[in-house]
């Protein structure tokens, strides 16, 4: 092994031979990315299929802690970015990954970062195949910030935008919210809050494909992150120019998710999730959605939770569990900052 510090240097950044020992054993010894080059070159047969679309999303990850119940930034990074292909319709292909390291963090977390990466993109069936490092001095970020972008095919005939959803559509989720949200709130450990709580976090690639063989005339998904579900249904109704009704009695919640939000004076329903997601459907497909949802470990707790109504267009109203109703709102502000 050529690489032998303990804890990432400026060296490490400079372009030399230190640079090289740090990109060849941590990252390209475990990603394996086709070639060295500065650029990746993909080919895949869904590219020739007559109508197939590309389908191409970024993101930068910034989470504290780096490490949590549950996952790391690694696991944040290949999941998020999966997930944003995949609620478009979008199968999932390649992946490239950008590290900003500061200076003087272990080596060893690196790995961890690196590993679960890897772990996460065979279990998604994607490759990471390309790549950037840059490190900066103390201070000047949080041990390591991850930006991920990726490229995935949208086969023919497959169109789903929020746009499309319309008033009698049935939605879904995919399984208990809150829970990452919840768990990087504990594992921050300013609270003392003591819990078995871990986080979300799944690629949801394998999971949309089963949704639309079972339900091909799905409208539009939405993967539930910051902001979490109350946010993505204000987005999907006033794109949509319809109303959505929730069913509070529906809503897969922890016991332990809502006594630490009621403890806290935070509502679940904006808790942020990186493994959840909630998607449209027509009604006569409801029911074969959620069976497919079922079928797949990250959809075990899936369930029916509302429906799209032309009544109160652009807003989002849930019936309570003591039959009255309220208006379910944007999030104003940042209930819980740098959590994915």
């Amino acid at each position: 092994m050529a690489l032998r510090d303990d804890k990432v240097t400026l060296a490490h950044g400079g372009g030399g031979k230190a640079m090289r020992d740090l990109i060849e054993e941590v990252f390209t010894s475990v990603f394996q990315p086709p070639g060295m080059e500065d650029q990746a070159r993909l080919q895949a047969e869904a590219l020739a299929e007559p109508g197939a679309r590309l389908a191409f999303t970024t993101d930068g990850f910034v989470v504290t802690p780096v490490e949590f119940p549950g996952g790391d930034i690694g696991t944040l990074a290949v999941c998020g970015t999966v997930n944003d292909l995949a609620v478009g319709g979008a199968r999932p292909l390649w992946l490239s990954a950008a590290f900003i390291i500061e200076e003087g963090t272990e080596v060893a977390l690196l790995r961890r970062i690196v590993a679960s990466m890897a772990r996460e993109a065979e279990a998604a069936g994607v490759r990471i195949v390309t790549g950037d490092t840059k490190v900066v001095g103390r201070g000047a970020c949080d041990k390591v910030f991850v930006t991920t972008a990726g490229v995935g095919v949208i086969p023919p005939g497959r169109d789903m935008a929020v746009a499309r959803v319309r008033p009698g559509d049935v939605a879904l989720v995919n399984g208990v919210l809150g829970d990452h949200g919840a768990a990087l709130l504990a594992a921050r450990g300013d609270l003392a809050l003591s819990t078995e709580l871990e986080s979300d976090c799944a690629a949801l690639g394998h999971l949309m494909e089963a949704v639309l063989a079972a339900a091909p005339n799905a409208r539009a998904a939405r993967d539930l992150t910051r902001g979490g579900l109350a946010s993505a249904l204000n987005e999907i109704a006033e794109a949509a120019g319809c109303g959505i009704e929730l069913d509070e009695t529906a809503l897969p919640l922890r016991a332990e998710v809502t006594g630490m939000c009621e403890l806290l004076g935070l509502d679940p329903l904006y808790l942020a999730n990186e493994g959840r997601l909630v998607v449209f459907v027509p009604p006569e497909e409801a029911e074969a959605a959620l069976a497919a949802m079922r079928t797949r470990p990250e959809g075990e707790g899936a369930a029916i939770i509302g429906t799209a109504t032309p009544d109160h267009p652009g807003q989002v109203r849930m019936r309570t569990g003591f039959g009255g109703a309220r208006i379910v709102d944007m999030l104003v502000g940042e209930q819980l900052p740098r959590i994915c």
